[in-house]
């Protein structure tokens, strides 16, 4: 659920034109810009899920035991918030924070039960996720409708935007039209790959 997540944070821009743009395609991959570290040190990791038909898109169990348990990924969506809030304003900053935390929500979506409650999975709770992942070319429709819908609300407002400024629209239709693409580009590799 990678271009899905970024597709979302588009979606977002479209509808919340004062917050910056880089701020929600970060916050989208927070959790898992926190979670590589942790995955190069041995504290978070990857295991192939024993009912995958073959290594790629979402054939892996993600052992993400505190940046995506659910008060990990809300304690590290505030904290990006926070961030913003000097620079852009309280508003600003609860969207990226929301934003942020609405990749725990997706992959949620999507994840084999391995989402923890809390950080370690304290107290053996039971792990979460829908395991739509089981199902990848469901998954990959699923992912596909999130970034066709989110890139082209943002193409069409900054469409929008850019006549209501009495500006060309030949730029917005470049960007809009490249974000998709590459939104699609990205889900096609995820899709596509080997593992």
């Amino acid at each position: 659920m990678i271009a899905g997540h970024f597709g979302l944070a588009a979606a977002v821009k479209a509808r919340r034109p004062n917050v910056p743009l880089y701020g929600l395609m970060l916050a989208t991959a927070w959790l898992d810009i926190v979670f590589v570290p942790l995955l190069l040190t041995g504290a978070e990791g990857l295991s192939k899920a024993p009912d995958a038909q073959a290594a790629g898109y979402g054939a892996a169990f993600i052992h993400a035991w505190y940046t995506h348990s659910l008060l990990g990924a809300l304690v590290l969506s505030a904290i990006f918030g926070a961030f913003f809030a000097p620079r852009y304003g309280r508003s600003a900053a609860v969207v990226v924070g929301a934003v942020a935390f609405s990749h725990w929500l997706l992959d949620l979506i999507v994840h084999r039960p391995d989402l923890p409650l809390l950080p370690a999975n304290a107290f053996n709770l039971p792990l979460l996720g829908l395991g739509l992942w089981r199902y990848p070319l469901v998954s990959a429709g699923l992912e596909l409708l999130i970034v066709l819908t989110g890139f082209g609300l943002y193409w069409q407002a900054a469409v929008a935007a850019n006549r209501r400024a009495a500006k060309s629209v030949s730029l917005a239709h470049a960007i809009g039209g490249a974000a998709l693409a590459a939104g699609i580009v990205v889900l096609a590799i995820d899709f596509l790959s080997p593992g």
